[in-house]
């Protein structure tokens, strides 16, 4: 699954524009790289996000196309 969609699914991020603008600026890093909007998020991954002065670090536990709302935070854990 690319990465913005994977953003907006788990509700980290609201809109996938958005998500793809912050990947582009590198306020989205995945295992400490540099990426592009269309990078396969895999299960493992480290993906730490810039927004604004907070600073978050997720892992990826689970992909899944379709999720709802209480379950979206079942797909990462915080670090």
């Amino acid at each position: 699954m690319r990465l913005d969609k994977y953003l907006k699914l788990t509700r980290l991020i609201k809109r996938r524009e958005v998500a793809k603008v912050l990947i582009t600026e590198g306020s989205i890093l995945v295992n400490n790289k540099i990426i592009k909007p269309s990078y396969s998020v895999e299960i493992g991954d480290v993906i730490k996000l810039k927004l604004g002065e907070k600073i978050i670090k997720i892992k990826v536990k689970d992909i899944k196309e379709v999720v709802n709302k209480k379950s979206a935070s079942s797909l990462y854990d915080i670090i």
